[in-house]
């Protein structure tokens, strides 16, 4: 029995296809991990401004990005849904930083697992900024990421999340741990 020429030639041109798609979409998503990791350094370090026009360059990325190959393709590579966390804590690690309600990202399709990623992994975000405000003498914003912390993880505790979300999950916890015993010293010398 022969294999139809036809039909494996068609195999052959998808596949041919799909890898060049795959390839872009990696090399994309990986650029944009990077900028989303300078946003988070942009913000830690106070510039604002060059943090906002970053996240705006992303936005546009990211829905060029859907639009070019298909929200559903998108999510098949795992580079690019750790690109999304990424952009997701990036974001809402800016808007917390401005003072902004951590909400839902407008127009730009998410997974909720990337959601969930990307705020288990803001909660470290926070103590790394609770620190350094800690370090400055400013009390105040040590109290607001601790608050921040602590309602990230009563949200999230109240999720029976498994796999790769509880892992997440274990760090946020963890990083609440951290900014409590912070709080705690910062009580005792005061």
């Amino acid at each position: 029995m022969p294999l139809n020429k036809t039909f494996a030639n068609q195999l052959k041109t998808s596949y041919a296809i799909n890898t060049t798609k795959r390839h872009k979409i990696i090399a994309t998503s990986n650029e944009l991990l990077y900028n989303a990791k300078r946003v988070i350094f942009a913000t830690h370090r106070g510039e604002l401004i060059a943090a906002g026009a970053s996240l705006a360059a992303l936005d546009k990325d990211l829905l060029k990005l859907q639009k070019d190959f298909g929200y559903q393709r998108l999510n098949e590579e795992g580079s690019y849904s750790a690109a999304v966390e990424e952009y997701v804590e990036a974001k809402l690690f800016y808007a917390a930083s401005i003072g902004q309600t951590i909400n839902r990202i407008p127009k730009i399709k998410i997974a909720n697992e990337q959601y969930l990623g990307g705020l288990s992994d803001l909660t470290g975000e926070l103590v790394r900024q609770a620190v350094n405000s800690a370090a400055d003498g400013r009390w105040e914003k040590v109290r607001e990421c601790h608050d921040l912390i602590k309602s990230v993880l009563v949200a999230l505790t109240e999720m029976d999340l498994t796999g790769y979300l509880r892992t997440k999950y274990d760090q946020a916890k963890s990083n609440l741990r951290k900014i409590e015993q912070m709080a705690y010293e910062i009580k005792l010398k005061k």
